[in-house]
Order: C-alpha cells, then structure tokens, then sequence
C-alpha cells in the first residue's frame, strides 16, 4: 500500500470509531481539576478561606467538571464546537492560578495569634501543577479534536465528490 493509500484508510476509519484521545485528555483534565479541588479545599487555616471568593470557586469546579465531561463526549464524536469550548476552558484553567493560589500564597492571617502563610510553597506548587495540566489537557484535546474532526469533515466531502 502507498501513503496515500494508508492515509485515506486512516480516515476512513474515523467514520466508524471515537476520537478516544480527545476524549481520554479531557477526562484527565476532571481528574487534575478533582486534585486541585482536594488539594485547596482540604486547607483549613483560620477563616481565609470562608469568604464569597471561595463559593464562587467551588460553582466553578462543579460547573468545570461538568462542562468537560459534556465536551469529552462531544469531542468523542469529531464534533468541532466541543473542542472550541475545551480551548476557551483550556485557557480559563491556567488564568485561575492567578485568581485563587497566588493570592492565598501571598496571604498571611493570624491563627492562634501567630502569623501563617495561606498556603506554603509546597502546595503552591501543587496546585499550580494541577491547574496547568488540567489546562494544557484541555488545550490539548481541544487541538487534537479541531484537527481531527476537519479531517473526517475534508474526508467525507471528498467521498461524496467521488459519489457525485
């Protein structure tokens, strides 16, 4: 067989079976996003984070996990809009470390009259880890999914041009 023999069988397939990676990276986007949730809302350190900041963070998650398994889905299916989504989500993951760690990494309260930082340089860490990869999945399946859902859209235009 030719290339181009191998590359038209390639997407011809696609017809018949899911875009398994677009979706999988996405679910691994839920699964950073869980140990973040973990990671933050385990912290107990005074009353920082009883505030109106952090129930709009907790409204994001819920509605984070529940947006991406949706695109997952959508995305599984060669369905263009869904990976758009998970790029726009993509890109909210990583501006969040700006929003909540790096303010509560900054902040010192007063616990038991004694000064202590928000949130150490460990978990920092951590949950800037998660965020980022939690983004980086989403931005990720969103490009495989726009590449590969044009692909199948260019393959089926020019199988009906040779049925025409």
């Amino acid at each position: 067989m030719s290339m181009n023999e191998d590359r038209f069988i390639q997407r011809d397939r696609m017809r018949f079976t899911k875009n398994t990676l677009s979706s999988g990276l996405a679910l691994l986007a839920i699964l950073f996003n869980v140990l973040y949730f973990v990671s933050i809302y385990k912290s107990d350190v005074g009353s920082y984070y009883y505030n109106i900041r952090m129930g709009a963070s907790v409204l994001y998650n819920l509605l984070f996990m529940l947006v991406v398994f949706l695109c997952s889905e959508g995305v599984k299916s060669y369905k263009s809009s869904f990976a758009w989504v998970l790029l726009v989500i993509g890109a909210l993951q990583i501006a969040r470390i700006f929003y909540l760690p790096l303010t509560a990494h900054t902040a010192v309260v007063t616990v038991s009259k004694q000064k202590t930082i928000v949130m150490q340089n460990a978990q920092f860490i951590r949950v800037i880890v998660y965020l980022a990869a939690s983004g980086a999945c989403c931005l990720l399946a969103g490009i495989v999914g726009i590449r590969k859902s044009r692909a199948l859209a260019a393959h089926m235009a020019g199988l009906e041009q040779k049925a025409a």
